[in-house]
């Protein structure tokens, strides 16, 4: 199956109000171009040089979604052209993230991840953290926008789990869109599990392999 087709069989399954976020870690350039030319603008990456590497040569109406675990020293580098940042998990990062976007005088759109899965390999806030950060720390960052939350489920075949958990999210979602006003966007559901995170309300889905095949692991 190509990638064209792909991407039409998966976008057949997507409402218009869901975000697709093509995941395109590993992947050679030329795979991102088939995907832009099939109409795909939102590329997500997991390692920020390799996202800087795609973006010196791609169309420059990408936008670029970093969705992997960042380190904050390398923020830096993504600072003057990333779009969303899906996986702040900590106050620190924030900080580093404003820093780095005042440099470049952009205000930098993020999502918070909250941490809903039942196993320890996954990074993110609690509840209660997320509310405490966007209730008295977010002010004093001007440069940083929170837009919306992120999280990962269980990697798991049970789906009453995993719906569990995206209506976890979606509860702290809903809260925080109701008492601030840049709250629009939840980013829940990749590959497996994408279409249970729509029914449960995710506007914005991760999808890399049904796309563009198994990851290459040698990259």
């Amino acid at each position: 199956m190509s990638i064209q087709t792909n991407l039409k069989n998966i976008e057949a399954t997507i409402p218009n109000h869901v975000t697709l976020v093509a995941v395109s870690k590993t992947k050679p350039v030329e795979d991102l171009q088939e995907a832009y030319e099939a109409g795909i603008r939102d590329f997500g990456e997991n390692k920020i040089q390799e996202m800087c590497d795609k973006f010196e040569v791609l169309p420059k109406d990408i936008r670029w979604h970093m969705i992997g675990h960042v380190q904050t020293n390398k923020v830096k580098y993504m600072a003057s052209f990333v779009h969303l940042i899906h996986g702040v998990d900590s106050l620190k990062l924030l900080k580093e993230i404003n820093k780095q976007a005042e440099k470049n005088n952009r205000v930098i759109d993020v999502l918070l991840q909250q941490f809903i899965a039942d196993e320890e390999t996954k990074f993110g806030f609690d509840e209660a953290e997320i509310r405490q950060v966007m209730k008295d720390e977010i002010q004093a960052l001007p440069n940083v926008r929170v837009v919306g939350l992120m999280g990962m489920a269980t990697f798991t075949e049970d789906e009453n789990q995993i719906r569990q958990e995206f209506k976890t999210l979606k509860s702290n979602f809903d809260y925080l869109k109701n008492n601030y006003s840049t709250i629009a966007t939840l980013s829940m559901g990749m590959s497996g599990d994408y279409e249970v995170a729509i029914e449960e309300g995710s506007t914005m889905v991760r999808i890399g392999s049904s796309i563009f095949g198994h990851r290459n692991y040698n990259v």
